[in-house]
């Protein structure tokens, strides 16, 4: 299991003072995070995409780049690379490079974002999201998988004997999480290539993600990459700790009533109950960090929102001294005991430039990504 932090980058003014970090403040604050997370023994730091206010990680790998050049050991990823609006030409080169730079420490959550207006800022529609979808991540993986690719699509120029430059690192692609909170698409594209899914559960009920989870398990297994149950799962969480509860929640009630992501909506309460953030004792996170591999099956990755809602770094900071000493080890040993012998490990650089040599074939690129036979229905919430 990777355990790690996951950050959506927003600029949120702080509802217990009024102070509003500068976007300067927030982007050198990563580095502070990234370097923390690596301090107390987690293992991967991701940041989102956007290219709007209150968001400022326009240039996610940009910013993991400067973050590899100050750690050793965690893996680095986006929690969303838009495939929609990006190029895959300049996926396909940008995450080569960050792979060469942070030593194959680098991997990438690829979506569809959530913000609609972000299409004709590109030239794109919104109305073309599911194709864009499909046919920019089979371009992506041709430009990886072979080294000189002609191609012709709906949504961009035709490309003749094209090579993308520079080459994976080692040969081997960075890994893909595919992430969906409500597009039975995307988990069958995952399914498809044998790539990951991550579901950022932190909004809605666990059942939502179940069904999605369930079909990504399902398409897995039906395209020969293993068993359902070895399927590549990532999920999402939040939490805020303290040495009691009551603490925890009064300390943090302001941050999540003045969120912009869920402030002014259900209550800490109906919200605690209801999805993976904890606000509590660090016994409490345990136990309920736990209960998501009872609902989703055995997973590869976990991920925790901790930097949001106008918190202040030292804050950020402390949460994460108190999550590496209380609530760390526990995980670590519980997610050891409980794993099965033939559960595969983590897919990071390591271990698939090893299943490499020892021959056995990453998935191979596609002439077409079927769409599913049966989808889930589309939450209205």
């Amino acid at each position: 299991m990777e355990i790690g932090v996951f950050s959506v980058s927003d600029i949120t003014a702080d509802p217990t003072t009024g102070q509003l970090p500068t976007e300067h403040e927030r982007i050198t604050a990563m580095v502070a995070i990234a370097r923390k997370v690596e301090e107390i023994g987690m293992d991967v730091f991701a940041i989102g995409e956007h290219h709007n206010p209150p968001f400022f990680s326009s240039s996610p790998t940009t910013e993991l780049a400067y973050i590899a050049a100050h750690t050793e050991h965690i893996t680095l990823s986006t929690a969303t690379t838009l495939i929609t609006t990006n190029d895959p030409v300049k996926i396909a080169e940008d995450f080569a490079m960050l792979q060469h730079l942070s030593g194959g420490r680098t991997d990438l959550v690829l979506g569809r974002g959530n913000t609609a207006p972000v299409y004709p800022w590109f030239g794109k529609s919104s109305a073309d999201a599911v194709e864009l979808t499909v046919e920019n991540y089979h371009l992506l993986r041709r430009l990886w998988d072979e080294e000189n690719v002609s191609w012709s699509g709906k949504h961009r120029t035709a490309l003749q004997n094209f090579t993308s430059t520079p080459r994976p690192l080692d040969s081997v692609a960075p890994f893909v999480w595919h992430g969906s909170i409500r597009t039975p698409e995307v988990a069958e594209i995952a399914a498809y290539y044998g790539d990951g899914f991550f579901a950022n559960n932190i909004f809605w009920p666990k059942e939502h993600y179940q069904e999605l989870i369930g079909l990504y398990r399902q398409r897995f297994e039906h395209y020969g990459h293993g068993r359902a149950d070895q399927a590549y799962v990532g999920l999402g969480g939040q939490f805020y700790l303290a040495e009691n509860s009551q603490d925890a929640v009064a300390q943090f009630r302001p941050y999540f009533d003045n969120a912009p992501v869920y402030g002014h909506g259900p209550s800490l309460e109906d919200f605690t109950s209801q999805t993976p953030l904890t606000v509590g004792s660090p016994q409490q996170m345990i136990e309920k960090t736990l209960t998501f591999q009872e609902y989703f099956g055995d997973y590869h990755r976990q991920l925790f929102l901790v930097d949001h809602a106008g918190l202040p770094l030292k804050t950020v900071l402390n949460q994460l001294d108190l999550f590496g000493e209380r609530v760390l080890p526990e995980l670590r040993a519980e997610y050891a005991k409980r794993k099965p012998a033939d559960h595969p490990e983590p897919p990071t650089h390591a271990n698939l430039l090893a299943a490499r040599r020892a021959g056995i074939k990453p998935a191979t690129a596609r002439n077409e990504v079927p769409v599913p036979e049966k989808t889930p229905e589309e939450s209205h919430v």
